[in-house]
């Protein structure tokens, strides 16, 4: 099953690394958050890629051109352009890169990669979410559900911490960063069929994914959402990548299921 990936947004609220360099590439220990993406798949089993490019597309071109070299040891004799590999640690990843454009919005997108998704089911998510979410079980849920589409739905915890308070300003309860409350949202890794590229005729170049094609598979009850109640981490800001690298500096990535 192929696997859809949309790397082609700016990344605006990430504008201090963004600014050189698309946010899928953007770095969690050493490797773009675009990689550990792909190795959450490729763990799984899953390793059939197609990357949406747009904003400085070719970086992430040059990535995995280069990728081999990146991740071998090497020894170059430039008189007789000759390069020998001595050890190798690359991914089994095939990837398939199709320029989108800078500035197609993500519906654009998923439509101009329609040749290469296959004739069955595939898969789509993010370049900036991860997650440990079991795609097997992600996919059998699909399956048995008949819809057009799965979405993978996260309770986000709160931001802040809450208070109960007295009249006379006693704290009776606090809590740090509480779960949300009981409301579940779009965190990405979609199962799709073909069916939804029905919802993709016309100009989608401006249109986003989730407002009006997702929004009409929903409407007519084409659309399934599969609950994760495991880790998800979207980086939105750069407070978010930072807790990205603190968690895997602290050994608690749970994304890390290679």
């Amino acid at each position: 099953m192929k696997v859809v990936i949309l790397a082609g947004g700016l990344g605006t609220r990430l504008m201090e690394e963004t600014e050189s360099r698309p946010k899928p590439m953007v770095e969690i220990a050493g490797k773009p958050i675009l990689w550990h993406i792909m190795k959450i798949y490729e763990a799984q089993g899953y390793n059939d890629f197609v990357i949406c490019l747009g904003y400085k597309g070719h970086m992430i071109k040059e990535y995995f051109l280069n990728y081999y070299l990146y991740n071998s040891d090497v020894t170059i004799e430039l008189a007789k352009n000759k390069v020998d590999v001595h050890f190798s640690n690359t991914e089994s990843f095939k990837v398939t890169l199709i320029d989108t454009g800078i500035s197609t919005n993500t519906a654009g997108r998923i439509k101009r990669i329609k040749p290469y998704t296959g004739d069955g089911s595939f898969m789509l998510t993010y370049g900036d979410g991860l997650s440990n979410v079991d795609l097997k079980a992600l996919v059998d849920f699909h399956k048995k559900s008949g819809k057009l589409a799965t979405l993978t739905s996260i309770q986000m915890p709160g931001r802040y911490g809450q208070l109960e308070i007295q009249e006379d300003g006693t704290v009776d309860r606090f809590q740090e960063k509480p779960d949300a409350d009981g409301q579940w949202i779009n965190g990405g890794f979609f199962v799709l069929e073909q069916g939804i590229f029905d919802y993709l005729e016309g100009d989608m170049d401006q249109v986003q994914w989730e407002k009006k094609p997702l929004l009409e598979i929903a409407q007519d009850g084409k659309l399934a959402a599969y609950k994760h109640k495991g880790f998800w981490k979207g980086m939105d800001a750069m407070r978010d990548r930072i807790e990205l690298e603190e968690l895997w500096q602290s050994g608690k990535a749970e994304w890390k299921i290679w």
